[in-house]
């Protein structure tokens, strides 16, 4: 399994560089990306819209989260303006492909900035920290991460947890969704018996539904970044976005969204 995992990352960067410099030169080789934004009057940003409370649909369809807002601060900083955003949904599995290939400017979607990663893509200074945990049913037998041997545990594809996990328990049997409602979903229907993911994530499913529920050990620490093209051509930008960050931080901008959002 290791192995496969392994094999599969090196399928995938291959992937994205292939996109990069093959496929898009254009994108690729265009002029210094904050110059671009400044000129166009908008940021496009790619978010992922199926996890609450970071990005998702309210009752009224209009994308909302603590990502949404963190887009839209940013927006103020860089044009001044924070409806100055052009949002687009991206997921786990291509969000590193979207923001390579110059289909969107920038991605906030509560992702982890790694070693591997950042051989491909940069990102800014860490905006918030998540820890791996554990959801389970509330009537489960499971208490520890020692108790998934031979167990299944549910991933969502293009996440960390999935590595983690195959780390951390390499006994148990992962099984892969597309995002985090239907593993959920499974959960809750006994097709997995545990589900995966940074804490930030899915403990909202623990608090608006009892019947599951999330053990206290965090297993990780997972720094989350916003991502951007790897390049000299988005080195104005990030500079910009970790001068955002860090006063966002310094006026307390950021511990206000945290607690709008649940996370503190």
């Amino acid at each position: 399994m290791k192995k496969l995992g392994i094999i599969l990352s090196i399928i995938f960067l291959g992937m994205v560089l292939f996109q990069i410099f093959v496929l898009s030169p254009e994108k690729y080789n265009e002029k210094d990306l904050y110059e671009s934004i400044l000129e166009r009057g908008k940021i496009r940003v790619g978010i992922n819209a199926d996890s609450k409370p970071f990005g998702f649909y309210d009752k009224d369809w209009k994308l909302t989260g603590y990502d949404v807002d963190l887009a839209h601060n940013i927006a103020k900083y860089i044009l001044k303006d924070p409806n100055a955003v052009e949002f687009h949904p991206v997921t786990p599995r291509n969000r590193m492909l979207k923001v390579s290939t110059g289909d969107v400017d920038i991605v906030i979607a509560t992702m982890t900035i790694t070693p591997q990663r950042q051989e491909v893509i940069d990102f800014s200074i860490p905006y918030d920290y998540a820890g791996q945990a554990l959801l389970i049913r509330a009537n489960s037998k499971i208490t520890s991460i020692a108790d998934l041997a031979g167990q299944r545990v549910g991933v969502v594809f293009g996440t960390t947890a999935e590595k983690n996990m195959q780390l951390l328990m390499p006994t148990a049997t992962i099984v892969g969704f597309r995002n985090y409602r239907v593993a959920y979903e499974a959960l809750k229907k006994g097709k997995i018996d545990a589900l995966t993911s940074d804490d930030t994530i899915i403990s909202t499913f623990a608090y608006e539904d009892k019947s599951v529920k999330i053990l206290p050990k965090r297993y990780s620490k997972e720094p989350y970044g916003i991502a951007m093209r790897k390049g000299k051509t988005t080195k104005k930008l990030k500079e910009n976005i970790d001068f955002a960050i860090n006063d966002m931080k310094q006026r307390n901008v950021i511990n206000r969204m945290r607690k709008k959002w649940g996370l503190s």
